[in-house]
């Protein structure tokens, strides 16, 4: 490993990101599982980007059989992108039946932005003070974990976003009214600006924010302003879509509101690199009227067949109703769990996408959080951390996930409490 870690340093740079004090040299991956250079196993609860299970051979069988028979890309007319797109936005609702397909998150944000400038006609983005939506230049605007480099542009605006333990304005009855206020007085100040309100965009589960237990209805008023002032709306459901919150498919039908743009990513492909910018027809055509685009391999066939196979296994394997059931039978553990742990200060959830908050002395306990991740890993268990403080352990495992496994996450975080408090 030592040798690895300086080449990897010297060939892609110095901070190249890593997981745990001691990074994981993974080897092979199965299912739920991952397999180090070593042959330990490891219970993955962390990875949403192989969201039927690593390796699943049905999604390995598309990509190799499609890829030994053709793959170009979409200026030659082909089949599987349209069956693909077809398959695809029949989950949607809300006129939601166009789309653009890409190959990462970043790119399908990116290109929502630029939708929602080319049907408005202004520039003002709003998006919450705690989020991460992708790496390109423009998107990378509304990141909060790091300062662009001459800071953010004019055009942009962060409202504070919702939170369990330090709720906007202070309390949880109000909290709906308290966001929707920041939105409007962001709204105000770009129009003041000069800038007018292109879009809003969120992650529906508000997923890097610490995903904050929300009722329906929450981003009602919010929503309400942005469209009054003439913006769209964006859901960014790169973390939440496929069905991983067990109640809907989607995050933004969960919290009960139509988007007008919605995003997707990671899940798409189970690592293939495809994701999609799904919206409706008018907004589509004032996109491709307004932005000569084109990306040489969103779309191309060896992509969609891999999305393709994704379709069906969530429905075959009925991982939608599997999320759903695992995710509350976890949850109850964990909750049982906080009733001998007091740093557990809360358990919250929805599907495969669960945790819990720690705080300690009327804090929150980053320490401790970050030492849980580490003593986690140690013990064969791969989960990690996110909020605002980075003091919510996050499990977000692949969604073939199973109660038996829930068992074993909530069994090893026991010991490992334990052993760091």
């Amino acid at each position: 490993m030592p040798s690895t870690l300086v080449r990897r340093a010297r060939l892609l740079g110095p901070h190249m990101t890593t997981f745990y004090r001691e990074p994981v040299h993974v080897a092979r991956g199965e299912g739920v599982w991952l397999w180090d250079t070593e042959g330990r196993q490891y219970l993955d609860c962390y990875n949403n980007v192989p969201h039927v299970g690593h390796c699943h051979p049905r999604v390995v069988e598309a990509i190799a059989k499609q890829a030994a028979t053709l793959n170009t890309h979409t200026r030659y007319v082909h089949d599987m992108i349209l069956d693909y797109g077809e398959a695809l936005v029949a989950k949607f609702g809300h006129d939601l039946t166009s789309l653009v397909m890409v190959c990462s998150g970043s790119e399908a944000n990116d290109v929502a932005l630029r939708m929602a400038q080319a049907v408005t006609g202004r520039t003002g983005i709003i998006g919450t003070d705690n989020t991460y939506h992708g790496n390109t230049t423009a998107v990378s605007q509304l990141n909060s974990s790091k300062v662009p480099v001459g800071g953010y542009q004019d055009h942009v605006r962060q409202v504070p976003a919702p939170d369990n333990m330090e709720p906007v304005g202070g309390t949880h009855d109000g909290q709906a009214e308290a966001f929707a206020k920041g939105v409007e007085a962001a709204i105000t100040d770009l129009e003041e600006n000069g800038h007018g309100v292109s879009a809003l965009i969120l992650c529906p589960f508000f997923a890097n924010e610490g995903f904050p237990t929300l009722e329906k209805g929450f981003l009602d008023r919010a929503i309400a302003a942005v469209r009054k002032a003439g913006g769209l709306i964006i859901a960014d459901e790169v973390q939440p879509g496929f069905g991983r919150i067990g109640s809907h498919w989607w995050g933004h039908d969960k919290l009960g509101f139509a988007p007008d743009i919605v995003t997707l990513g990671k899940p798409m492909g189970n690592g293939h690199p495809v994701a999609a910018v799904v919206t409706r027809p008018e907004i589509l055509g004032a996109f491709q009227e307004a932005f000569k685009y084109f990306n040489t391999f969103g779309g191309n066939p060896v992509s969609a067949a891999a999305a393709m196979a994704v379709l069906d296994v969530i429905e075959e394997e009925a991982l939608v109703e599997n999320a759903k059931d695992v995710g509350a039978y976890a949850v109850e553990l964990l909750r049982d769990l906080a009733g001998r742990h007091d740093v557990m200060a809360d358990v919250r959830g929805s599907g495969l996408f669960f945790g819990a908050e720690l705080w300690r002395d009327g804090r929150p306990a980053t320490d401790l959080c970050a030492a849980m991740v580490d003593e986690m890993r140690d013990r064969g268990v791969l989960l990690h951390s996110v909020g605002r403080y980075d003091n919510t352990l996050k499990v977000r495992p692949p969604c073939v996930f199973s109660r038996a496994n829930a068992d074993q996450l909530v069994q090893v975080m026991d010991e490992a409490l334990e052993a760091v408090t």
